[in-house]
């Protein structure tokens, strides 16, 4: 009794192999010619709808990483242009107290000079602080990355290359140039 109460709760279960019942099969007809052609050509697209997504979500990974790195620069080096208006001012300060004699100088001009010195000082270290790097192109190999090429000289103590002057301070500001040394560079003398 136990194996007919079996044999009714699962029908077709002596032809089903891995549990499908052959009862719930559909009959199928083979496919014409213009079925299996449509069936190729949505096949096709599926194919080519699926390699546009995968392109696309690359392109989208992509973005999402160069928005992400544009963001961080941006945050990085967002007082470059503030710097690049500062670093004339710097310039200036050397150049006043270059011209100060202070030798025979009165009491007042020294006081003066004291006093442009102590602001040039806060102010070079301030930016020092804000991450802005002096470039030192003195005896330095030339370096078209780093420094600017003014004019060329013929020395005898200095090896063909090198910086032998340099006229105006080269800054960087993390990593990045923000202005280039610009120098005189050594050449071989012509014979």
């Amino acid at each position: 009794m136990k194996d007919t109460e079996q044999q009714q709760t699962q029908p077709g279960a002596d032809a089903a192999a891995g549990g499908v019942q052959v009862d719930d099969l559909p009959v199928t007809t083979p496919l014409t010619n213009e079925q299996l052609d449509a069936l190729k050509d949505k096949a096709s697209k599926a194919e080519e709808y699926w390699d546009r997504l995968l392109r696309q979500t690359a392109d989208f990974d992509n973005y999402k990483k160069r928005a992400a790195r544009e963001k961080s620069d941006a945050i990085k080096y967002a007082n470059e242009g503030l710097l690049q208006k500062l670093i004339p001012i710097l310039d200036n300060f050397e150049a006043a107290l270059a011209a100060v004699p202070t030798e025979n100088a009165t009491a007042s001009a020294q006081s003066l000079q004291q006093g442009v010195s102590m602001i040039h000082s806060l102010l070079r270290n301030a930016l020092l602080e804000a991450g802005l790097e002096e470039i030192d192109a003195t005896n330095q190999v030339f370096d078209p990355n780093l420094h600017e090429a003014v004019s060329q000289k013929e020395p005898n103590e200095v090896a063909d290359g090198h910086v032998v002057q340099q006229m105006r301070k080269g800054y960087k500001f993390r990593e990045r140039l923000v202005r280039p040394a610009s120098v005189v560079v050594a050449k071989k003398p012509s014979a």
